[in-house]
């Protein structure tokens, strides 16, 4: 399952700094504008201690676990809509992604430049937005041109249902809210409204890059965000992308556990934004565990056990026939696979179980 979480953000505001923290790839770093050009793209593996002890306990001769693509997207400036600096590039990549990280500045610094020269996360994050939202009012506009002659010819209930939802589009982003912030009840609007592809119908984290002395509490340009994006429906997050930079050029875990505890956090935040853009994602995580491998597998929440078990493979869910499912902490507190079978813990589901986060899963089938 191949889903991407943009990094967003005005240039100069820590992206690529954060993308380095996060992934192996190492994408150029430098005080200037779009110093990051072409998306740069890291496959990062989701921090899960439940993987860990299943490791441990199993010793496989293999483990992988879940991951989540990011990809570091070009600084935007304002008028990226009408394609002013890189903007046409920026809102084709962003498209392209399934979430989006959204940095902002929220630290003091005379020595990194700020393209506005002062430094205010509220205006930051306005720009962009107001871009994206520019350019779904764009979308939105021509496919009603559209659209409305359709649903006039009276025949058409389908065209009568995407005018309704293009019209309550268009009445928010001309308000300046995002399209996210319409709610959308019926499965026939939620599938068209997909289908658009708006910018601003993104999950969106709000990624508050901070000094080594605001890491742990923040400081007053987080709450100024904090108190603009209520009623948004997006989430927010404090990291210190310097500091997290040092971290990750230390090498052992234990010389990070202790610089961690020095500055007063219990976790890297770059282990807390993977979990988030997980979770952004509405992902959760099931389990395959044996000998051989013990693997987490990634699955939206609220996937049944037949389309579960098409993630392993196709076949496994032409040919399903029922799925055992062992809980996590049946496994853990009873040992190993056989306890919980003797305990009677192991359950027998067909093909209309919705997988629980943590599940650990074997799959009969057959083709």
């Amino acid at each position: 399952m191949s889903l991407k979480c943009g990094i967003v953000g005005l240039p100069n505001v820590g992206k690529s700094t954060l993308f380095n923290c996060l992934s192996n790839a190492k994408a150029q770093s430098a005080n200037f504008p779009f110093c990051t050009i072409e998306p740069n793209v890291g496959v990062i593996s989701v921090p899960d201690d439940r993987l860990t002890k299943l490791v441990e306990m199993c010793d496989p001769r293999s483990t992988v676990p879940a991951t989540v693509e990011i990809v570091d997207i070009a600084g935007l400036v304002k008028g990226a809509s009408k394609g002013e600096g890189l903007g046409n590039k920026f809102l084709a990549n962003i498209r392209e992604t399934d979430a989006i990280l959204h940095v902002l500045r929220c630290f003091d610094d005379d020595n990194v430049t700020h393209v506005d020269t002062t430094v205010d996360p509220v205006r930051d994050m306005e720009v962009i937005n107001m871009e994206l939202q520019l350019k779904d009012l764009e979308t939105v506009e021509s496919r009603l041109v559209k659209t409305s002659k359709a649903a006039k010819a009276g025949g058409d209930k389908s065209a009568k249902m995407q005018l309704a939802v293009l019209e309550a589009y268009k009445e928010a982003l001309e308000q300046g809210r995002p399209a996210r912030s319409v709610e959308l009840e019926g499965k026939d609007e939620q599938k068209f409204a997909r289908e658009l592809f708006l910018l601003t119908d993104k999950p969106v984290l709000y990624v508050c890059n901070v000094d080594d002395a605001s890491a742990v509490e923040g400081n007053e340009y987080v709450e100024r965000v904090r108190e603009a994006i209520k009623g948004e429906n997006a989430d927010l997050m404090i990291v210190a992308a310097k500091t997290e930079s040092e971290i990750a050029e230390l090498d052992t875990w234990e010389e990070r556990k202790e610089f961690l505890n020095e500055i007063g956090l219990e976790e890297s935040g770059v282990s807390r934004l993977i979990r988030a853009a997980y979770s952004l994602l509405d992902l959760q995580t099931y389990f395959t565990a044996g000998p051989d491998e013990v693997r987490a597998w990634t699955f939206i929440r609220g996937t049944k056990a037949p389309q579960a078990a098409g993630i392993i493979h196709t076949d496994f869910e032409k040919g399903f026939i029922r799925a055992e499912v062992i809980k996590y902490d049946d496994f853990v507190s009873l040992g190993s696979e056989n306890a919980v079978k003797e305990a009677g813990k192991m359950a027998v589901e067909g093909k209309e179980y919705v997988v629980q986060d943590g599940d650990i899963m074997h799959f009969r089938f057959n083709v």
